[in-house]
């Protein structure tokens, strides 16, 4: 690691864990998971809380997170066929927005191989223009948030 730069955070600062197993198709010609791919495996985490803990219905809801950013910093590689623990949290619950913030992690490491944050903005399906987030969304939010942990 360069001097200056922020070591992995640890799995100890995130909340909830989603388990994602890798597929042959994650690898690149360089013989890891592509650098891609880490942000569909941070997306696959999120909106699998959202689905199984906010209520999010994706398909016909009135309500749909859009992602506005997205970032990574990659420590360590994953490769076909690792399994990847993807540890969520929140960094900010703000009226229509969230940051969340995800540490992906082999099974038995503390130190995340990558970790990003990845911000959704709540939109009106219809209109595509913000909304306050819904109360049972907001709930599940809520218990993410680090202040709590």
């Amino acid at each position: 690691m360069s001097a200056g730069r922020t070591p992995p955070p640890a799995r100890a600062e995130y909340i909830h864990f989603h388990t994602i197993p890798t597929r042959w198709m994650d690898n690149d010609v360089y013989g890891h998971v592509n650098n891609v791919v880490y942000y569909s495996y941070f997306d696959t985490a999120i909106n699998r809380y959202l689905i199984d803990f906010g209520g999010l219905d994706f398909r016909t809801g009135s309500v749909v997170g859009i992602a506005v950013e997205t970032g990574c910093r990659f420590h360590r590689s994953f490769a076909y066929p690792d399994t990847i623990e993807a540890d969520v949290a929140v960094g900010h619950l703000g009226t229509s927005s969230v940051r969340y913030e995800v540490g992906l992690f082999a099974p038995g490491e503390d130190a995340a191989r990558a970790d990003g944050s990845f911000v959704h903005v709540f939109v009106d399906r219809e209109s595509m223009r913000p909304t306050a987030i819904e109360p049972k969304m907001r709930t599940a939010l809520e218990h993410l948030r680090r202040e709590q942990a």
